[in-house]
């Protein structure tokens, strides 16, 4: 067995760490790039979603290097992404690709003997005991808490730095030198490492920048090839951005949702716009929205992939929260054939009017 799975952000660095611990063979499917998106885009079904035909682009680009089954979590939720893993063994299938799928879902909806068979699968090939398995798991969480903070530290920062870029380039060096360890107990050292640089980079406390909230549908957040790079494109304005939704969040939130306790200052600052859940993660947009107002950050950028219904139904919403809030959301919704120039157009002209919005208050 030779595992793969799709790109969703700092998902690989964790998955890495379990898998070397695992001493499961794996193969790490090429940053999600236009190859893949071309791929993508010719094998899948016109009208999907963009993650949807990245995903195609990241499986093809692994089997090519020798993958043979592939891990994705599932969704029986009222969103397509509930239907990935059925399309797309099809599609790989028809393709001529015989892999296995191992799609991973909540035991309220598959069982829980089901779910411990599904995983199964996987520590199956593993030569480690009991414990040691256990562990690996919980260092790949630990490895996945402590890259999402460092992102969200340098992400914030980067709006105070008193050297521009530091911020950034700690951060990619960060990822690149976690990618070079061969086990989960040196990249956690890695990790505290960077996180620890970041504590010393030289901040002025005197600049107050513009500060934006990231808001959307999962995986067009998370991702940066989906979403053009838009974080870093904002470090390079001196921006300061948020964002809530980040792979620590959502296992977080899948494992405390049991018990109700899942995301409730979210929840509750939803209520009054979206009591209910009508899918994806548009309920979590509208909460997200009103925080960053109550945080106190200047505005909020909204994204999504073309026809994701959640969103769009969220779209229609934020236009009122934006009204009774006073407080600026842009929506950008992203697609194959989403150009570059003018999506960043938009990026830079939002930053300006809440420049000027801040000058004239």
């Amino acid at each position: 067995m030779v595992v793969t799975f799709p790109h969703m952000g700092n998902v690989y660095i964790a998955v890495k760490a379990l898998f070397d611990s695992l001493g499961v063979q794996y193969v790490i499917p090429p940053l999600s790039n236009k190859d893949a998106i071309e791929i993508g885009s010719l094998y899948s079904p016109e009208e999907i979603c963009l993650p949807f035909k990245i995903n195609i682009g990241n499986y093809i680009h692994s089997i090519e290097h020798g993958a043979d089954t592939v891990l994705i979590t599932g969704s029986c939720g009222p969103c397509r992404f509930g239907e990935y893993c059925e399309l797309q063994i099809n599609i790989l299938r028809r393709l001529g690709y015989n892999v296995d799928f191992i799609v991973l879902d909540v035991p309220t909806d598959i069982g829980i003997r089901e779910l411990l068979r599904r995983i199964g699968k996987i520590s199956g090939s593993s030569s480690k005991n009991k414990l040691q398995k256990v562990k690996a798991l919980g260092d790949a969480i630990k490895v996945m808490k402590l890259i999402d903070d460092i992102e969200a530290k340098a992400r914030y920062l980067a709006g105070y730095e008193m050297n521009k870029g530091e911020c950034k380039r700690i951060l990619n060096k960060c990822k690149a030198d976690a990618l070079k360890t061969n086990n989960s107990k040196d990249m956690i050292e890695v990790l505290k490492e960077y996180s620890n640089k970041l504590d010393k980079v030289e901040i002025n406390h005197e600049k107050n920048p513009i500060k934006i909230a990231i808001i959307g549908e999962i995986y067009t957040v998370i991702e940066p090839f989906a979403n053009l790079y838009i974080e870093d494109k904002l470090m390079d304005y001196g921006v300061s951005t948020k964002r809530r939704l980040t792979p620590s969040w959502w296992i977080k939130n899948l494992a405390l949702f049991p018990l109700k306790l899942n995301s409730r200052d979210i929840n509750k600052a939803a209520m009054e716009y979206l009591p209910i859940g009508i899918g994806g993660h548009a309920k979590e947009c509208i909460g997200e929205a009103v925080i960053s107002k109550q945080e106190g950050l200047d505005g909020a950028i909204q994204i999504f992939p073309m026809g994701c219904m959640p969103e769009i139904v969220s779209k229609s919403i934020l236009s009122s929260v934006s009204r009774d809030k006073d407080f600026p959301i842009m929506t950008l919704v992203v697609d194959e054939m989403t150009g570059e120039a003018g999506y960043v157009t938009r990026i830079e002209a939002f930053v300006d009017l809440l420049e000027r919005r801040r000058e004239k208050n």
